[in-house]
């Protein structure tokens, strides 16, 4: 059998394999860690699709004479699949009823949506609330596609293009206690989710500089390795959020202000200068 990934032949030797499942399993393994993943499969020239591929996982490679194994890296994976989403969000604008059924049967059907549901969970949760008409609308969820393509694409450029908000944001929590205090509970609400919804864009980009070669080993925050930061971050994070469910101004305050803020302007400098350190 001839073995080839990404159309070139494969310098693999079988030795127990007995079936495409022992191959595959064998792949991954290899796989692991590199920030590449088995992206298609084909067998002797037939293309073997997503939701087909544990039919062939017990296929005995006796009676195979090609078998062509694609990987990609996660985040060409990634951008593929989001751009796909957005392609049947462009579609949903325009179709009729029977035309969204078909549409949404074809999206769960797609390796797109396989790979968010395993790898970009929060996207495929908003997908499929979207195409039932609830949450955000296709439109916007297209607009928030975009968003993760750009941060996968470019994440230099989105992290210069957040510097305003970090600072908007790092404002709007040093002002979270009297937000509280003076009944501005809808301001205050805000300002908690776009914290959360920043932080969490920061922490995606800080992984998007990993995949172009930044050490997250050798990272730092403040001196701080990055894990250490992370931890501390999220711990006073939970810590806030429970006392703004409590409504202790003077805690949210004292955290907000002298914990979160400066760590969220910390963090978005320090992004700032890996990004400086990767290739683009």
């Amino acid at each position: 059998m001839n073995i080839f990934i990404n159309g070139s032949p494969a310098d693999i030797t079988l030795e127990t394999e007995k079936t495409v499942g022992d191959i595959l399993l064998g792949l991954e393994a290899w796989l692991t860690g590199t920030g590449n993943r088995l992206s298609g499969l084909s067998i002797d020239g037939k293309e073997i699709g997503v939701k087909a591929l544990d039919d062939f996982f017990s296929r005995e490679i006796s009676d195979i004479k090609n078998l062509d194994i694609r990987i990609s890296t996660w985040p060409a994976l990634a951008a593929q699949a989001l751009n796909d989403l957005r392609g049947i969000c462009a579609y949903w604008e325009n179709a009729g009823f029977e035309d969204r059924k078909a549409l949404v049967s074809d999206w769960e059907k797609s390796a797109a949506c396989v790979f968010l549901a395993a790898e970009i969970s929060d996207m495929a949760g908003f997908a499929s609330r979207a195409f039932k008409g609830e949450g955000l609308a296709p439109s916007q969820l297209s607009i928030l596609a975009e968003e993760r393509i750009r941060e996968l694409s470019d994440p230099g450029a989105e992290i210069e293009n957040a510097a305003n908000a970090v600072q908007g944001i790092a404002s709007r929590l040093e002002d979270l206690p009297l937000d509280i205090q003076t009944g501005k509970d809808g301001r205050a609400a805000e300002t908690m989710q776009l914290f959360t919804r920043l932080g969490e864009k920061l922490f995606r980009l800080l992984f998007a500089l990993k995949s172009r070669g930044l050490s997250i080993e050798g990272f730092t925050v403040d001196g701080s390795p990055v894990k250490s930061f992370m931890d501390d971050f999220s711990a006073a994070l939970k810590e806030l959020t429970a006392a703004y469910e409590n409504r202790d101004s003077v805690l949210v305050g004292d955290l907000a202000e002298y914990e979160l803020a400066p760590r969220l302007i910390k963090f978005f400098e320090a992004l700032k200068e890996g990004a400086s350190l990767t290739v683009s």
